[in-house]
């Protein structure tokens, strides 16, 4: 199993999770993705597995609260009178799944400590109680090294192991702080740089998106990314 979190919303997690599901996929192995909680996205509305389905085909996906509103899904579940879903819940799905399948990835809502109920419970306690890797999805650009080494050390903190960073959008033309970052990210995450997937990744068809995962993620996803590469290429660019 491998949790998917980020250092925020809206840092590529969704496009980086159907990239490793895309890869593993072609590579043979039966996966499943779970999204244990919606926000944003009403009823009857695609939401995140259905992008991953877009992107990475036929998968298995998971979906275990849906809430209209774009809140965390702490303050969702409020507003809509519908019920939190809790660690146990996830980590309950997470085990059926796992059982029928090669790679189970859980995509979490924003960050580590986003909060699913008001015991404050989040995606920190789920990677806890099934003793998963976790994945940090972050940003490129300025400021990303504060969010992504706050992520590594509560994660550390709380006994998870990171296994990696992967920037979740890297532009065709990165600025000066892009190309600083790309090796200053693993420092701040205490873990390697696992890929760095192209912006606008998540708008292509499935067959662009596969060459573009492969491109992107490291061999330890079934992909190509050579790190050591991308960062002397980063920084002989600045």
């Amino acid at each position: 199993m491998l949790v998917v979190t980020g250092t925020g919303t809206g840092v590529g997690k969704t496009a980086v999770t159907a990239a490793i599901a895309a890869l593993a996929r072609h590579g043979g192995r039966r996966v499943a993705v779970l999204k244990p909680a919606q926000t944003g996205v009403a009823p009857g509305e695609p939401g995140d597995l259905a992008e991953v389905v877009r992107l990475a085909g036929d998968v298995t996906t998971l979906e275990l609260r849906r809430y209209p509103d774009p809140l965390s899904p702490e303050a969702a579940a409020r507003r809509s009178g519908i019920p939190v879903v809790t660690p146990a819940d996830i980590a309950a799905a997470a085990t059926e799944l796992d059982d029928t399948h090669d790679l189970v990835l859980i995509e979490g809502a924003g960050g580590l400590l986003v909060r699913f109920g008001p015991d404050g419970s989040s995606l920190a306690d789920v990677a806890w109680a099934l003793g998963a890797l976790v994945l940090v999805v972050a940003e490129a650009g300025l400021g990303t090294l504060n969010a992504t080494a706050l992520t590594a050390e509560v994660a550390t903190a709380r006994g998870l192991h990171v296994s990696g960073v992967v920037i979740g959008s890297w532009p065709a033309e990165p600025d000066l702080a892009m190309l600083s970052n790309a090796a200053d990210l693993p420092v701040a995450a205490g873990a390697p740089l696992l890929g760095a997937l192209a912006a606008g990744a998540g708008a292509l068809d499935q067959a662009a998106f596969l060459a573009e995962a492969r491109a992107g993620l490291s061999p330890w996803f079934g992909g190509d990314f050579d790190p050591e590469s991308f960062q002397k290429s980063a920084s002989a660019r600045t």
